[in-house]
């Protein structure tokens, strides 16, 4: 195990451009897969993994690599929490999801990861805890139990962190007890594993935590709170959106109103749409109302779309009156989408406008402008749009976007925006046979052949914004 700490060291090398500075963490972290995976016939030949030396490469390791190797071994059961609010290392780890095995640990290793835990090395307690928390095995659920009632705070933070990857139902009752722990950490990580263990018993608790003195553990109550699915929440998560001090807290209870779809939150999120000092919130809010999917909300994300300073924001509005499916923005969504500097709003209205107008009517002209947009994503986005609407009127439009355009994604967007809006001259599609992409070939074959309803093109969405 000693060679995976090598190999994360050569793809933070491989990772770091001409300039020396180094690329995401995440991209690294693919080649470490790739490397990874070329040795997982040999890994899973084995009856159980060398524990010992892969806690003892662990130690010393700089967060970084120790971060990277984390995710190497997340074969072993790291899971998708990424979320977590306090671990070892701390903010430094990303974590990326994969499909993940269960392995069989003997009881020694059981016993030799429980100890990793006590660890005075952050890395060794992060693989440690990464490792067990996956297992599956009743002899670790119970040592994490016993362990949350120890004098160490550290180690009763780490043991919550397991539990909420482990999930134990046995946990419940022991985490609500740790929401009353002296440590922040401890506290923190526990309302975190309450909502990761879904079990209606921790919301009433969870709810009695989210005026704590310390902003983590607000924050993770509120996530906690948005994962149990009860709209009984929802009049806590208004108060805390409109009364909370730390930006974060705010962003996460606009999150959690809108992962429970709570209507009744739909003022709130609108007056801190339009009123929040922090982006951030703002944001989060504009998803949280187009996760609703209420009209009610159409006046305040249509302000937001047209006024706010923030392109993440102005996005974000756009996309959730896509969501919402409002007809009567449609004009005043062209306009955005024809006005606005930024290239990734244009798109999104362009594909909002599509979402609203997929039944036919006319095409409004800031969507034809787009067109020819200089980013070639909204083109893209702006022809699938077009041929939602399917309007006769633009054919001409599509026609001289075709003759300019030479991103071969984008002209066949355009090709299918042609069959249907009605274009069905031999003339027309016959001079696109000769495409060097065989796809546009292909495309105008199938229009000759009267066939309009292939789709050979990835839907156009924008920047997902599900995650607190």
């Amino acid at each position: 195990m000693q060679k995976i700490f090598g190999v994360v060291v050569a793809a933070v090398l491989l990772s770091t451009n001409n300039s020396g500075t180094s690329v995401a963490m995440s991209d690294a972290a693919d080649g470490i897969d790739e490397m990874f995976d070329a040795s997982s016939q040999v890994a899973s030949d084995r009856e159980s993994i060398d524990v010992a030396s892969l806690l003892s490469a662990a130690r010393g390791a700089t967060p970084v690599i120790c971060s990277l190797a984390a995710q190497s071994v997340r074969g072993w059961g790291w899971g998708n929490w990424s979320d977590a609010p306090v671990t070892p290392l701390g903010k430094t780890v990303v974590v990326r999801e994969s499909d993940s095995r269960d392995r069989a640990l003997s009881s020694a290793d059981v016993q030799l990861l429980l100890q990793s835990l006590e660890s005075d090395d952050a890395c060794v307690r992060e693989i440690g805890v990464r490792m067990i928390g996956r297992s599956g095995s009743p002899a670790i659920n119970s040592g994490l139990i016993e362990r949350l009632g120890s004098p160490s705070a550290s180690l009763r933070s780490v043991a919550a962190l397991g539990l909420g990857l482990a999930e134990p139902p046995e946990a419940v009752d022991p985490l609500i007890r740790a929401l009353r722990d002296s440590d922040t950490g401890v506290r923190a990580n526990s309302a975190w594993a309450l909502g990761n263990l879904d079990s209606g018993r921790a919301l009433q608790p969870l709810l009695g935590i989210v005026g704590d003195n310390a902003e983590p553990v607000r924050e993770a109550a509120a996530v906690a709170i948005g994962r149990l699915d009860s709209t009984r929440a929802a009049s806590t998560l208004i108060r805390v959106l409109r009364q909370d001090d730390s930006p974060s807290v705010r962003r996460v209870a606009a999150w959690a109103l809108g992962e429970l779809e709570a209507r009744v939150g739909v003022e709130a999120l609108s007056a801190a749409l339009g009123g929040d000092s922090d982006a951030r919130v703002r944001e989060m809010s504009a998803w949280a109302l187009g996760n609703i999917e209420s009209h009610d909300a159409s006046g305040a994300l249509l302000g937001a779309a047209r006024r706010d300073a923030d392109d993440k924001v102005r996005e974000t509005a756009v996309w959730a009156l896509g969501q919402i499916e409002d007809g009567s923005v449609a004009d005043a969504l062209a306009q955005i989408a024809a006005s606005d500097k930024n290239s990734r709003v244009r798109g999104t209205a362009a594909w909002a406008i599509g979402q609203m107008r997929d039944d036919g009517g006319r095409v409004p002209s800031a969507l034809l402008r787009l067109l020819t947009d200089e980013s070639a994503d909204t083109r893209l986005k702006a022809a699938w749009a077009v041929g939602q609407i399917g309007d006769s009127s633009a054919l001409s439009a599509i026609h001289a976007a075709i003759k300019v355009e030479r991103v071969d994604e984008v002209n066949r967007a355009l090709i299918r925006a042609l069959l249907k809006s009605g274009e069905r001259s031999e003339a027309a599609l016959t001079q696109l046979i000769d495409s060097k992409d065989p796809r546009v070939r292909e495309a105008a074959v199938r229009g000759l052949a009267g066939r309009s309803s292939f789709n050979p093109w990835p839907w156009p969405q924008p920047r997902p914004r599900p995650f607190p």
